[in-house]
């Protein structure tokens, strides 16, 4: 089990980056609003509103942001403004020593994912997988319950995800159990041949993905099989894959893909978990024991933080 970070209270502050692409500034001055609500005080990375073209900065700026937060000891928390495009550019600059020796809690999704992977694998803390501030909680149109889940920063809380929380089907039936590792398919693909390729044995695997057309979905599912990613997974949880649609006439459907290496993989497979770019979108931990039921439709996860 990883490394578990310190809770938040009331009066902490939260460091916010953009280590990937441009936020949406709009969204972003909307959501420091709701940290303000939670009780808690921004410190801004001082390159958060720089811009090199789809980055939010030069690698080397983006880079030290990230350490300057880890380093502070004044910050609680780091919070991922956006995604987009950019973290696997800095993964192999990070000094994972600095995250070790000062653990804290680290959060985002969608390019974030390849940081989850690398952060996880080399310096043993978990971290968490949730809605960021600029591409979701600045949204005038979020939803309550993607707020919600942030609570689970403040006190030690067990998640438990059931079809009351959005309608679950099994596609490969059993249980299964391990840490949770994984985010979005396209990035955990990326790590495939680098040092931060996803380890999966005996963990159950969060996909999730948005904007790619099956055949691009059917691609990288077949290079995580081919690399033994599916079938050395204890189970494989399959999150929301938003606008996932065929461009084009001749093509196959989202679930004839991932049910046909969801039949290869043979493990346990549960989808329909609002994880990744949906509304609303359930944050959870990476990095920790949880059990997955297909028979009950339900998936219990540990807390992430120190109890």
């Amino acid at each position: 089990m990883g490394v578990k970070p310190q809770r938040l209270r009331k009066g902490d502050t939260i460091g916010i980056i953009a280590p990937a692409s441009p936020p949406n500034q709009e969204n972003l001055q909307r959501s420091f609003l709701f940290l303000e609500e939670l009780g808690l005080k921004v410190k801004l990375g001082k390159h958060l509103y720089d811009q090199y073209g789809y980055l939010a900065g030069e690698d080397k700026d983006r880079l030290a942001d990230l350490h300057k937060m880890f380093m502070d000891r004044e910050v609680k928390a780091v919070i991922c403004a956006g995604g987009g495009y950019g973290t696997g550019r800095i993964a192999s600059q990070i000094d994972y020593s600095l995250i070790k020796n000062n653990p804290k809690i680290f959060w985002g999704y969608s390019d974030i994912t390849f940081l989850h992977t690398a952060i996880r694998q080399q310096s043993d803390l978990v971290t968490f997988h949730g809605p960021m501030l600029a591409s979701d909680i600045g949204k005038v149109d979020v939803d309550p319950l993607s707020k919600e889940y942030f609570k689970q920063l403040f006190e030690p809380t067990s998640i438990q995800y059931t079809n009351e929380l959005s309608p679950l089907e099994a596609l490969i039936g059993g249980k299964a159990s391990g840490e949770i590792t994984g985010g979005n398919l396209s990035l955990i693909a990326s790590t495939i041949g680098t040092r931060f390729e996803i380890e999966t044995k005996d963990k159950l695997l969060l996909i999730e993905d948005i904007n790619e057309e099956p055949r691009a979905i059917d691609r990288m599912l077949n290079q995580l099989y081919m690399a033994g990613k599916l079938t050395e997974a204890a189970g494989i949880i399959i999150g929301d894959f938003n606008n996932c649609v065929p461009e084009r006439e001749l093509s196959l459907q989202l679930d004839e893909v991932i049910s046909h290496y969801m039949k290869l993989a043979n493990k346990p497979a549960l989808k329909g978990f609002k994880f990744g770019h949906c509304s609303p979108h359930i944050s959870i931990p990476l990095g920790v024991q949880a059990e997955l039921d297909t028979e009950k439709g339900q998936l219990i996860i540990d807390s992430g933080i120190k109890e």
